[in-house]
């Protein structure tokens, strides 16, 4: 018989270990949700699937009243532009001074003691102070997100940089090549499918800043329509949110990890 720690699970396996928890968690709370509604019929803490469909239905289905928009897709557009602008430019910013410093010495030591400094700064600190300069609109909550995420890329990339044998460089110089080269030749191909791992690991920082900047400056958006609601303890709105937001942020990370997968094989097999 096998040990455990040789063991592994077929396709099948794993689609069923990976639902378990979910589906464990949905019965606890089908439990618990009956249990006290039992108790209170009027309690709002944990309200019961009908209550669920019924907000649900209200928010992604029929159009507001006031607007006459849908609201939950007006939400979700307006976190996933902030979302995809932040990462975008943090994801460009990153892959630039990332590769810099971590292949030019002279820039490393000149760029490397301020990117590490930032990344110390608690970004949500900092947040009552880019309201102030950039004003509550969106450059503001696109900043929130670039700042939070871009030192983490850079100095991940540059990690990365910095571990690509030397020999390979000495072999292109050897070869002839310059500066510009060797970092267009090798050094680049190595760095993209490592910014694509770097992108998805700071999705979930980069969520969290979108949804603290929402939640205290926005007319629409995911993470304000949460805050709004949890004056009158909706939590049949605010579970459903949540709910959404996390499987927007799956189907990020799972779109980004295939993708990877399909333009950079050799980096997948390699590990």
């Amino acid at each position: 018989m096998k040990k455990l720690i040789n063991r592994q699970a077929g396709p099948v396996g794993r689609w069923a270990l990976g639902l378990l928890p979910f589906v464990i968690l949905a019965v606890l709370y089908l439990v618990a949700s009956d249990a006290r509604l039992d108790a209170n019929p009027n309690d709002k803490l944990l309200p019961s699937l009908s209550s669920f469909s019924d907000a649900i239905e209200r928010m992604a289905f029929e159009p507001s009243k006031r607007s006459g928009e849908y609201t939950l897709l007006v939400d979700t557009l307006a976190s996933l532009q902030r979302l995809g602008i932040g990462v975008a430019i943090s994801a460009l910013i990153g892959l630039v001074v990332g590769i810099a410093t971590g292949s030019l010495p002279l820039f490393r030591a000149g760029i490397s003691p301020l990117v590490t400094g930032m990344s110390l700064v608690p970004p949500l600190a900092i947040l009552p102070i880019l309201f102030i300069i950039f004003g509550l609109g969106e450059l503001a909550k696109v900043m929130l997100i670039i700042i939070g995420i871009t030192p983490f890329l850079i100095r991940d990339l540059q990690q990365r940089a910095e571990e690509i044998p030397t020999e390979q460089i000495i072999k292109m110089q050897t070869l002839g090549a310059n500066t510009w080269q060797i970092i267009t030749r090798l050094v680049w191909p190595q760095i993209m499918p490592r910014l694509l791992s770097s992108v998805r690991l700071s999705l979930g920082s980069a969520w969290l800043f979108l949804i603290a900047a929402e939640a205290i400056a926005a007319t629409e958006g995911l993470g304000y329509r949460i805050f709004l609601v949890r004056r009158y303890l909706a939590m049949d709105v605010i579970l459903p949110y949540v709910a959404w937001i996390t499987f927007l942020a799956f189907a990020l990370d799972f779109a980004l990890k295939r993708y990877s997968q399909w333009r950079y094989p050799w980096f997948h097999g390699a590990q």
